[in-house]
């Protein structure tokens, strides 16, 4: 675990999270206190997403309803995937 200040953070934070993602955690402190710890996500690459249009079960989102936006069903469609 990495502990860096804030400021440090701020300054170099897309060097940092190069870090992250290569497996280091991350704490923050701020005032002399942690205020967060910053994490690579425990990816299972049986779960991992995968868009529609790229899955071998493909069917197109169809846009039946005028009221709702295309944007909308694809958020949707990308956050039921990991209900």
């Amino acid at each position: 675990m990495k502990i860096v200040q804030f400021t440090e953070f701020r300054a170099n934070a897309s060097s940092l999270l190069d870090e992250v993602e290569a497996g280091e955690t991350l704490s923050i402190i701020r005032h002399g206190k942690v205020v967060a710890e910053i994490k690579a996500p425990e990816l299972n690459p049986a779960k991992e997403y995968i868009p529609s249009w790229k899955r071998s079960d493909f069917e197109p989102l169809v846009l039946k309803d005028p009221s709702v936006s295309l944007s909308k069903m694809i958020v949707e469609e990308r956050d039921s995937y990991y209900d």
